[in-house]
């Protein structure tokens, strides 16, 4: 009988552990199944910025177009063509995001200084810690590798300088006769030594910039399509505020230009993709659903739309498309097809896959009417900024914390570092300000570089690997200060070491950039923000038409 017994408890004990394998093989199958679900896809190149394939990849941190910058070219066939086994092969590619969490987006258009909610991955372990006073969970982490500004100024003259970073188009139009013409005017600048409203310290070359300038205003036609459903294309008056107003600015003004509109596409050095990567996230987001497929799909639905009526993306690959966005996702939104593009992108990082000398950093401007869009410029002369470095913002991302748990309780009365200030108090102290720290936040970007130059404040800028906008033309070191993030600790030591001299005249070249960071209503102004922005795109495509 206890044998019997014995043998009984032991089938039910072989039972139980049968039932605990099998539930273990499940939990790990679905383990593996979110780990392939979250695998990114990167954009393989041969190392020219343009896009022929992709290779799935667990660990990508750099832009393949940056990594593989100097890397051997090979050859390979290229282009997006509009049929239906591409739409199947990019459709099951759209899961390929290098930051696979989006952010929940609820008040950064609103309040503060510059105000995003968390960025949390719905399938992200929480492992309770106990946290610093300033510091919050985030995802990002800072990069591997930093490229300097004057490595991107290299990396930007290497390809401006080597044809096989240019896609060939299919066939040949006048048009490029034309762009090769005046690439070549450009490289033979005449000298020009002293502008007569341009003050030639801020620029690498002041004569290669006037004479470009100059030939854009006398060349350049855009053709604007037509196709595309409002609100997400052709309404810019949805997104003249907050701080995604580049996007409805340029729109409204690229869009009404009586001197560089053609309705003529084949006259056309450029194509303009009038979207809105801002209403595109707010129509077309599911809150909480962690996933941008729709939106992916969205814009591609539009290259096929106009790939397919017009002959005009598909002579190019795209490479003589642009346009232009601000929103935080639109890098991710728009690789793929799009890469060929130039995008011009707020969030402009060449640590991911922001192509230095094809893209264009578009600068990231906060509007809070769009009655008067650079609200009260200007502020204290220099003699009286008494406050070394100012800082006030929301502890977005990892850099912030940082900043505020080393500096918000140092004894050091001329650092002001705060998390948040109201309205009237931020603009006060940067107007009395010698430096304002713009520190990233989720991303590389900042509307706090543009608010420094109008305040008259030295910007220092706390973002590794930020391409900041303009580099084609602007030499950004001549006005501002960049401080690398692993140098937070020795931020105030940095500041002091400048001397008095150099301070001075580092804000009259702020001063004197301000036109470049203006927005005006109604006609454009020469120089000013909207004419800045395009003359980067024209800059961009002159130098890749070989």
């Amino acid at each position: 009988m206890d044998q019997i017994r014995g043998l009984r408890f032991l089938g039910r004990g072989e039972t139980c552990s049968r039932v605990v394998l099998l539930m273990v093989l499940v939990v790990a199958f679905v383990l593996g199944l979110q780990y392939f679900e979250l695998a990114p896809l990167s954009i393989v190149s041969p190392g020219n910025g343009n896009v022929y394939k992709f290779r799935d990849s667990n660990n990508t941190t750099k832009s393949a177009e940056n990594e593989t910058f100097l890397a051997s070219q090979e050859e390979a066939s290229y282009g997006f063509k509009p049929n239906n086994s591409t739409r199947e092969v990019l459709k099951s590619f759209e899961h390929k995001f290098l930051n696979d969490s989006p952010k929940t987006e609820s008040s950064r258009q609103s309040k503060g200084n510059e105000t995003t909610t968390s960025s949390l991955h719905s399938l992200q372990p929480k492992i309770p810690r106990i946290r610093k006073k300033h510091e919050q969970r985030n995802t990002k982490k800072p990069p591997l590798v930093v490229i300097s500004i004057t490595q991107m100024n290299n990396m930007m003259w290497k390809r401006h300088n080597d044809p096989k970073n240019s896609l060939a188009p299919l066939w040949g139009s006048k048009v490029d006769e034309e762009l090769k013409t005046a690439r070549d005017e450009i490289k033979k600048a005449a000298l020009v030594k002293k502008g007569d409203t341009l003050y030639a310290p801020l620029y690498h070359n002041l004569s290669i910039f006037k004479r470009s300038y100059e030939l854009m205003e006398q060349t350049l036609k855009v053709y604007v399509y037509a196709e595309g459903d409002r609100p997400i294309f052709h309404q810019p008056e949805a997104m003249m505020e907050g701080i995604y107003a580049s996007e409805g600015w340029f729109m409204k003004l690229m869009e009404s230009s009586h001197r560089f509109l053609t309705k003529d596409p084949t006259k056309a050095h450029l194509f303009y993709l009038p979207f809105s990567s801002r209403i595109l996230q707010q129509k077309l987001y599911v809150h909480d659903s962690h996933s941008r497929r729709n939106l992916v799909k969205y814009l591609r639905n539009y290259i096929d739309l106009i790939s397919s009526n017009y002959p005009f993306w598909n002579r190019t690959h795209g490479s003589d498309h642009f346009f232009t966005a601000c929103h935080d996702w639109a890098p991710a939104e728009t690789r793929g097809p799009y890469m060929n593009c130039i995008r011009s992108l707020c969030n402009a990082d060449v640590g991911v896959d922001f192509v230095v000398g094809k893209d264009v950093s578009l600068p990231e401007t906060k509007v809070s009417s769009s009655q008067n869009p650079n609200g009260k410029i200007g502020g204290n002369r220099p003699s009286k900024r008494t406050i070394l470095a100012f800082f006030a913002g929301n502890l977005h991302g990892y850099v912030r914390p940082i900043l505020l748990n080393h500096w918000s309780s140092r004894p050091e009365p001329d650092m002001k570092i705060f998390n948040r200030v109201d309205h009237k108090s931020y603009i006060r102290y940067m107007k009395r300000s010698k430096f304002c720290v713009c520190a990233k936040g989720y991303e590389v970007n900042s509307p706090r570089v543009v608010e420094s130059i109008l305040y008259g404040c030295v910007p220092v800028i706390i973002s590794d690997n930020f391409v900041p906008p303009f580099l084609e033309i602007l030499n950004w070191e001549s006005f501002a200060v960049f401080v690398p993030e692993k140098e937070i600790p020795n931020l105030r030591k940095i500041l002091i070491s400048i001397p008095v001299r150099r301070y001075v005249e580092m804000q009259k070249r702020v001063s004197k950039v301000q036109k470049h960071f203006m927005w005006h209503d109604g006609e454009p102004v020469r120089y000013d923000l909207f004419h800045m922005i395009l003359h980067s795109v024209w800059y961009n495509r002159v130098f890749q038409t070989f």
